[in-house]
């Protein structure tokens, strides 16, 4: 795939774990816009492993706040919200509310699905989703706030 993700387009530069991609150790997520939702699709490997041949809930969180990160830095550079003066990005993670629904596998690619529920400078919510074989595997709402720094 040619394409650009969200991720190397609009911070290319970022070493987060999950979807930095000048993080060389990291998961280098790859999250695409795509209608109403972004998209994107995880290949765990087997160092993410719960203990008992399933995805690891860590990673699963992870993923899932990585993932609504392109949503919403998307949102903002289609509303001109840049990041403020001294700020690295315009938004940061407020909260994550986290449902496991069904394990995760851990040798197939899982997708993922995030939309921009609520839109406004200060904040936005997304509602996330891991899934495979067609049902939701995990679910959370995530709270992003604009970083003002002080």
């Amino acid at each position: 795939m040619n394409e650009l993700s969200i991720q190397e387009r609009l911070y290319p530069d970022m070493t987060c774990f999950g979807c930095g991609h000048a993080n060389p150790k990291g998961l280098r997520l790859r999250s695409f816009a795509g209608g109403d939702a972004v998209t994107g699709t995880f290949m765990p490997w087997p160092e993410h492993d719960n203990g008992i041949g399933y995805l690891n809930g860590g990673i699963i969180c992870t993923i899932m706040d990585c993932h609504s990160a392109a949503a919403v830095l998307l949102e903002a550079e289609r509303n001109n919200w840049p990041p403020l003066p001294g700020a690295a990005l315009a938004y940061v993670t407020a909260g994550l509310d986290v449902k496991y629904l069904r394990p995760c596998p851990l040798r197939e690619p899982v997708e993922l699905r995030a939309v921009v529920t609520d839109i406004s400078e200060p904040a936005m919510t997304v509602d996330v989703e891991v899934r495979w074989d067609g049902k939701t595997r995990a679910a959370a709402t995530a709270h992003w706030k604009r970083w003002r720094p002080r």
